[in-house]
């Protein structure tokens, strides 16, 4: 029974993820389905139309996966491995320093929405 339910929550993501792409290429929007689809899902779950425990199952299932989804991607950077060569300092430059700055830029934002507007304003 647990599995036909997250196959269900599963196919309910999945919808959200057709409904982002067909309104992509029917309204000719500039960006990709799958991210009109996030936001069709995050509409529905702020505004209360689509209760969270509905997909919590399926959502939890995928994210167990998460990582095996970065293999394509991944494998698919071995194929322009010249781009790559003798740029090692730079990416790892890079990626060091869009790390910190996604950590900072979290933190803040994380400890700034945990405030009271009372706190807020002590600052």
């Amino acid at each position: 029974m647990k599995f036909l339910i997250i196959f269900i929550q599963f196919l309910v993501l999945y919808g959200f993820y057709l409904a982002g792409e067909w309104m992509s290429e029917f309204l000719n929007l500039p960006l990709p389905g799958s991210v009109i689809g996030f936001l069709l899902l995050f509409a529905a779950l702020a505004l209360k139309i689509y209760p969270l425990r509905w997909i919590e199952s399926g959502a939890q299932f995928l994210l167990m996966f998460l990582s095996l989804y970065f293999i394509p991607a991944t494998v698919g950077v071995m194929n322009y491995g010249d781009v790559f060569t003798g740029k090692g300092i730079w990416l790892i430059a890079i990626g060091v320093f869009s790390t910190l700055l996604t950590m900072a830029v979290s933190g803040y934002l994380s400890q700034r929405t945990t405030q009271s507007p009372r706190e807020r304003e002590v600052e």
